[in-house]
């Protein structure tokens, strides 16, 4: 029988906040993950790069007989999800929706802020699946730039990271937001600072978990949960340094990554 395989990708390290839920709700699954590190950040690129770029990877993700991908970016969920969502066999899941839904099950005052990458908040994913999913609730985001850097970077208790954080929560906190939407899958990596910035009456909503949850419900009904007796192992690729990867993506997973290949998509 065969064993069932899930992809997940992301730019960098920040979809492993993505693939830690993954791990948690399906235990016995076979996971390939990619970090596409030769071209993080991927916030700053044209529309068009950005489709690209994604249909390399769900091309690489085809030729490897991958079962369900995930779609552990902001980015790429807000972007090239649209796009592309159509064009292959297996289920694509993307975190727009899992993340609005949470915003808007724990916000208070409908008042919700988004903190992203620039392409996402211009892309206006998370704006419009608010108001789609209750036209009443009102929407500000804010483009972050430098914290997926910063991130990438390993400064994630720093001044300097703090003084950043503080310049963008500042317009979000003065619009009177009860809720953020860490926009993107690097951000909960600074989930700490964040908290502490915006104070503890703040909720902030990280779209993993109902990623996560919507990963199980797909692989439910289609029938390709492996056996409860097969233990699932994760399989590590990147675009860019191996080392670098193993180093940072350890720290941030809690438990060593080792024997990360480095492989070419495009």
């Amino acid at each position: 029988m065969k064993k069932s395989r899930i992809g997940v990708f992301d730019s960098g390290v920040g979809g492993l906040t993505v693939l830690k839920k993954i791990i948690s709700f399906l235990p016995t699954e076979d996971i390939l993950y990619l970090a596409d590190t030769a071209r993080v950040p991927y916030g700053g690129r044209t529309k068009e790069e950005i489709i690209s770029i994604n249909r390399e990877i769900l091309n690489y993700f085809e030729g490897k007989k991958i079962d369900l991908v995930v779609m552990a970016c902001g980015t790429s969920s807000s972007i090239a999800y649209p796009a592309l969502k159509d064009d292959y066999t297996f289920p694509i899941v993307s975190l727009i929706r899992p993340g609005a839904k949470a915003a808007l099950n724990a916000t208070r005052n409908l008042q919700i802020g988004i903190i992203a990458t620039i392409g996402t908040v211009n892309s206006q994913s998370y704006q419009k699946m608010i108001s789609e999913l209750n036209f009443e609730a009102k929407a500000f985001a804010e483009g972050c730039p430098l914290f997926v850097p910063l991130i990438e970077g390993g400064f994630f208790d720093t001044e300097e990271t703090r003084k950043i954080a503080r310049e963008y929560l500042s317009p979000l906190l003065s619009a009177g937001v009860d809720t953020i939407i860490l926009g993107c899958t690097h951000f909960p990596h600074l989930s700490k600072i964040i908290q502490e910035i915006a104070g503890e009456k703040i909720v902030l909503v990280d779209p993993s978990e109902n990623a996560a949850l919507e990963v199980r419900e797909i692989m439910e009904s289609k029938k390709l949960i492996n056996p409860k007796n097969h233990k699932g192992h994760i399989d590590y690729v990147v675009t860019g340094s191996v080392s670098h990867f193993e180093e940072l993506g350890s720290r941030l997973l809690g438990k060593p990554i080792f024997g990360v290949k480095q492989v070419t998509v495009s």
